[in-house]
């Protein structure tokens, strides 16, 4: 395993740690609301400063990216840790045993070590950028799957104030046909390890934040899939709207998400 993503697996663990003492346990945490129906705990920041403690240890000099204490410079703003310490929040307040641990390290601006940690099921997804993507050690693929007939997706559904949920509506319309379902389990970066397994044959969601997807975004790409921005571009942390899947998959829900953004457009003109 490459030094930098042990480190952040050490990380991952801690983290893991801390939130599974909590678990079940309203009693031991305060939350408050960062924005409508968007939740942290002290638990988010207990296990952020943890892995923050972590990573520092071993490389002082890189920067930082993190959901709840926000971007921190460091000497060397070639390498970036990006992090969500907790993802799943609401899932996790709610005891929905679906939220995971993501810690992602950009360096010059490609994404080169990824972790992905479910703690109550003991998974740990990791990839080094050219070494393939695994899962508890063992090395994983996405699936075979040749097109949208018989697929599994997973998703994320808006519930911010501000996101465009006809459009949203419009792109489901357009990819539930002949599919085998769509779930929504409550965490991105779950999602995104779930395609790169290939539990789910594709995902999509809209509004994500760099935290949301880093890690996610590698382990798909290092395990064959492709993933892009709903206009098929592969800057996707730019805007924060994702496509991932296995190739076919991919420009399979791109033509769709065609049709699903002009029949979006046509109302919204109307």
């Amino acid at each position: 395993m490459h030094p930098m993503l042990n480190t952040a697996v050490s990380a991952a663990r801690e983290a893991g740690r801390i939130t599974t003492r909590a678990w079940g346990r309203p009693d031991r945490m305060n939350t408050r609301e960062k924005a409508r129906n968007d939740w942290v705990s002290d638990v988010d920041l207990s296990a952020e400063q943890a892995i923050v403690q972590t990573l520092r240890r071993a490389y002082p000099d890189h920067a930082i990216m993190a959901e709840e204490g926000g971007e921190q410079s460091g000497a060397d703003a070639d390498f970036v840790w990006i992090i969500d310490p907790l993802d799943g929040t609401t899932n996790y307040l709610r005891e929905i045993p679906q939220y995971g641990i993501s810690i992602a390290l950009k360096h010059k601006g490609r994404l080169e070590q990824a972790v992905v940690y479910d703690p109550l099921k003991e998974e740990l997804f990791t990839a080094t950028r050219g070494a393939g993507a695994f899962l508890n050690s063992r090395r994983i693929r996405v699936s075979e799957r040749k097109d949208l007939n018989g697929a599994l997706l997973g998703t994320g559904i808006p519930f911010r104030e501000g996101q465009d949920l006809e459009r949203y509506l419009s792109s489901l319309r357009h990819l539930i046909p002949g599919t085998a379902g769509v779930r929504r389990p409550g965490s991105a970066a779950l999602d995104l390890a779930w395609v790169a397994c290939g539990r789910f044959d594709g995902f999509w969601e809209m509004g994500l934040q760099p935290w949301d997807m880093a890690a996610g975004l590698l382990l798909v790409q290092e395990a064959g899939g492709v993933v892009s921005d709903w206009q098929g571009n592969p800057d996707v942390m730019r805007r924060g709207d994702v496509v991932a899947g296995n190739p076919k998959v991919l420009k399979a829900m791109l033509q769709r998400l065609h049709k699903a953004e002009k029949e979006a457009s046509a109302r919204s003109d109307t």
